[in-house]
């Protein structure tokens, strides 16, 4: 079976009353407007004028544009009837050395964003990191240094006092896993390191910074507050307690359950810590710090685009990405595919929501990321049509009502993403948007999915087949 096989189901399906619909973007993939109105540079700056980093040579300086054309962009948000928008604030467009003076041009802008949102009846989510970490603490050894998570906190409650309010829900870091083992330990990502030993440090720094913001954000006040995890189910090909078995626990300790646990039950997996132990040593981990990380959140981010697959294979390298997997295969994707190469399995979404709502109780769940990327290409008539997202969203989110069905406290689902954009270490040559941006003039074409999901959003559920 291929891509271009999957259809949207037959069965119409309706959602809560209060259900969340909305779509998602990240600061760097779409602001541009890199060196303007006093923005530092971020480490995603830095990263991709390094040769090679960034397909095509590609960056962030202009993206999408959208510091210029916010107006524009939340116009069309309303014209697809989007009821809610998660996006990032820059942190080096708000703090541009990270620590010091606020940049109030900045700041204005995100006071701008949030204003024009709520008049075209938008609900804004505001995501504090979406990994554009100021040049000048990565200068300073980045996520590596706990001084860095302190200054998160510093720079959480700068926005907070401005936008609070008008933003009822804050999420504070997304994706640490990716943050920390893409850009310190495989340096796939920004900053681009490649040690498993700086790797650790700065998943648990990144973890702390979580915790200190959330005592930040409580303490002034903040309604909702949130962490966002890119999460994935590990399939055990084995039988409990076989070689296979063990392949899959650690890859998903190192995965889920190293973010997982510390927040939610205030303590790392044995796992986890013996591959910390070998790699960085415990000292970074202070007294203390995981009573902070496990301040209690209100709401639980999961971003999920495919499950992981994994087998016991002697003599296999480690992968840079999850130190300590030597011996441990990470199998190709079977069709169908995405063009990330990703594989589309939506009951992975079911699986991994029914076991988050069994496993960590009494934590409401959102989707905060969910879709894919195709090979999109406007026709002659500037339509825009993209059946294999339709029936990606549509396989994924009846994957979302059946664990809803199963009793999960599933709140709200956000589409990855609004806009083609810059997708980091891809360039612009991959397209997740409901929406097409020309990159040349920068004209944005609502694709079909974007119509489709604009009607899902109207019936507060899927319709029949739509193929």
């Amino acid at each position: 079976m291929t891509a271009t096989t999957i259809e949207a189901g037959d069965r119409p399906l309706l959602f809560p009353p209060g259900f969340v619909w909305g779509a998602a973007t990240a600061a760097y993939q779409i602001e541009g407007a890199a060196r303007e109105d006093g923005r530092g540079p971020s480490i995603w700056d830095t990263f991709a004028r390094r040769p090679g980093a960034v397909a095509g040579g590609d960056t962030g300086d202009v993206a999408c544009d959208h510091y210029h054309r916010h107006r524009d962009d939340i116009a069309l948000m309303a014209e697809l009837g989007l009821p809610a928008y998660r996006f990032s604030v820059s942190w080096p467009r708000v703090r541009p050395d990270g620590a010091g003076p606020v940049n109030p041009r900045g700041l204005a802008f995100y006071d701008r964003l949030v204003d024009e949102l709520l008049e075209a009846g938008i609900t804004p989510y505001a995501t504090l990191y979406h990994w554009d970490l100021p040049q000048a603490l990565e200068d300073r050894g980045g996520w590596t240094e706990r001084d860095t998570a302190l200054r998160f906190a510093e720079y959480a409650g700068v926005v907070h006092d401005l936008l609070a309010d008008r933003v009822a829900t804050w999420t504070t870091v997304n994706e640490p896993w990716v943050a920390a083992f893409l850009g310190y330990g495989s340096g796939v990502h920004a900053p681009g390191r490649t040690s498993a030993r700086d790797a650790f440090r700065a998943a648990h720094h990144l973890l702390l910074a979580h915790g200190l913001a959330t005592g930040v954000l409580r303490e002034g006040g903040a309604r909702q507050i949130s962490l966002t995890l890119n999460l994935a189910p590990v399939p055990t090909p084995g039988a409990p307690g076989d070689a296979a078995d063990a392949a899959a626990d650690l890859v998903d300790a190192l995965l889920n359950r190293q973010f997982l646990d510390p927040v939610l039950r205030g303590r790392y997996p044995g796992p986890v810590l013996e591959q910390v132990d070998r790699a960085a040593g415990l000292g970074h981990i202070a007294a203390g710090d995981l009573a902070v990380i496990s301040e209690p959140i209100d709401l639980l981010g999961i971003n999920y685009y495919n499950p992981t697959y994994v087998a016991a294979s002697p003599g296999a390298p480690e992968n840079p990405a999850f130190p300590g997997s030597r011996g441990i295969a990470f199998l190709p994707a079977e069709p169908p595919l995405t063009a990330m190469g990703w594989p589309i399995d939506p009951d992975g979404l079911t699986e991994l929501l029914v076991r988050l709502d069994r496993d960590y109780p009494g934590v409401p769940l959102i989707v905060t990321e969910n879709g894919a990327a195709f090979d999109d290409v406007p026709g002659p008539d500037g339509r825009v049509r993209d059946p294999f997202r339709i029936g990606y969203l549509d396989g994924h989110l009846r994957a979302a009502h059946a664990a809803l069905a199963a009793g999960v406290d599933l709140r709200g689902y956000l589409v990855w993403s609004l806009l083609d954009n810059f997708e980091w270490a891809e360039g612009y040559g991959k397209r997740f948007g409901l929406v097409y941006v020309d990159y040349v003039d920068q004209r944005r074409l609502p694709k079909d999915s974007a119509h489709w999901f604009r009607d899902v959003i109207a019936r507060n559920g899927l319709g029949g087949n739509t193929a």
